[in-house]
């Protein structure tokens, strides 16, 4: 007897511990929601600046998160599948991406591909390419922050998948390639799928390294991030409602996708 009370004390404490939890994410929505001029949404969306800020935001961010699949992919089979010396500590540099300040990102691709940096001077004095304050500049940011939620997506997948379908098409003649073409990526790509989607909504937000590196420019670096913070200083019910259509693409995007292809991944890992 005393057991259950004991066990439905518990139980009810870790309630009340979730719902607290739960409420430091809901809350700050529920306060956009309540406080946002609905009246005005029409005339904000129809804004000449608004649909210039959310088509470079969208633009940027696909192509942020479609590099990041090009790029990230091989990356975490690397991370996953070679005895790389070195490996461990390469894992660690692109989580601590994940965990910089944004602004000491966008100080950090200054140093390395700004006119002065390691790789953007020579690229400046040769061939006459300059990176910051462009379009580039603005995907640039976007891949360096986002890239690791799809490595560490894909690494995790790599590292749970059943490897005895890869060995058995090497046993028959596959080469590596053809390993990995046609046995390795269908088996991990929702989990491919999942780590681009997260991208792609990490992209689509970014804002930090973005203002550090490609400034803000209308029509050429500022990004919907960059347009609300602008806005929070001069029409506060502005930002509101800029952030509420941040918050309604990238909900209804993960929301309509989570079951299909974030589930999808979680019984990848566990096949």
């Amino acid at each position: 007897m005393t057991e259950r009370r004991n066990t439905a004390e518990t139980s009810r404490l870790l309630l009340v511990l979730g719902a607290c939890g739960a409420l430091v994410f809901v809350l700050p929505l529920i306060a956009l929601v309540v406080r946002a001029p609905w009246r005005s949404i029409g005339e904000l969306i129809s804004s000449g600046p608004i649909r210039s800020a959310l088509r470079l935001s969208i633009i940027t961010s696909l192509v942020a998160a479609s590099i990041s699949v090009v790029l990230g992919v091989p990356l975490a089979w690397v991370l996953a599948r070679t005895r790389m010396p070195g490996r461990r500590a390469l894992r660690a540099v692109i989580t601590l991406s994940m965990v910089l300040p944004p602004v000491v990102g966008g100080v950090a691709l200054f140093l390395a591909v700004g006119r002065r940096g390691l790789i953007g001077g020579p690229l400046d004095r040769w061939f006459g390419i300059t990176l910051p304050f462009t379009t580039p500049a603005v995907v640039l940011a976007q891949v360096f922050v986002s890239m690791p939620f799809l490595v560490l997506t894909v690494d995790a997948a790599l590292k749970q998948l059943d490897r005895r379908f890869e060995d058995a098409a090497r046993t028959l003649g596959g080469s590596e390639w053809y390993v990995f073409r046609h046995i390795t990526l269908p088996a991990i790509r929702p989990a491919v799928l999942t780590g681009a989607v997260l991208t792609w909504a990490r992209a689509l937000g970014e804002f930090g390294a973005t203002i550090t590196f490609a400034g803000s420019l209308p029509g050429i670096t500022r990004t919907m991030p960059l347009e609300t913070y602008l806005a929070l200083e001069t029409d506060p019910e502005r930002a509101v409602l800029l952030s509420m259509l941040l918050v309604a693409i990238s909900f209804a995007v993960l929301y309509a996708l989570r079951g299909r292809w974030v589930g999808a991944a979680l019984r990848g890992g566990r096949s």
